[in-house]
Formats: structure tokens, C-alpha cells, sequence
């Protein structure tokens, strides 16, 4: 436990900001079980429709670095290869 009051607002400011993070983290993750449930349907329209909800959420999530830069691009990359390999067929 902190001892300075100086510590003790740090580590409160860190449970605030680690709550925050893991808010995002479980939006993004939801998304992306939305995307990847229509791809498994085969239903290009409502995969394209949750993929342009996911990437604005995604986006917003590596900027507030809840989800760190190169796996917000990677999971973009797969998510939106996978919808448009659906709509090619």
C-alpha cells in the first residue's frame, strides 16, 4: 500500500484508467464476435454493416491505447479481409 498521498492518488487514478481500458477492450472484443458470427453465416450485408461499426470503435480504442497500435491494424486487416472474401464468393 502507498505511504505518500501523492502515491495513493496515482494509484487511484490507475484503477480508473485500467477500468476505462477494459470498457474498450470489451467493446472492441464484442464487435469483432459480431463481425466474425455474420462472416460464419454468410450474410455479407450485416458483416459489412458490424465491420464499419467495429473499425470506428477499434480506431478509437488504439488511440485511448486500450488496444496497442499494431493490434489494432492486424485485427482491422483480418476483420475486413474476412468480409470481403464473403461478398467476392
Amino acid at each position: 500500500m502507498p505511504v505518500k498521498k501523492s502515491a495513493f492518488k496515482r494509484l487511484r487514478q490507475a484503477k480508473v484508467r485500467q477500468a476505462r481500458s477494459a470498457k474498450w477492450r470489451s467493446d472492441v472484443e464484442a464487435l469483432v464476435r459480431k463481425v466474425r458470427k455474420a462472416v460464419v453465416a454468410n450474410d455479407a450485408a450485416k458483416a459489412k454493416d458490424w465491420l464499419t461499426k467495429s473499425i470506428r470503435v477499434i480506431d478509437r480504442a488504439g488511440r485511448r491505447g486500450a488496444v496497442k497500435k499494431n493490434a489494432v491494424n492486424r485485427l482491422k486487416s483480418r476483420l475486413t479481409r474476412a468480409v470481403n472474401k464473403l461478398s467476392s464468393r
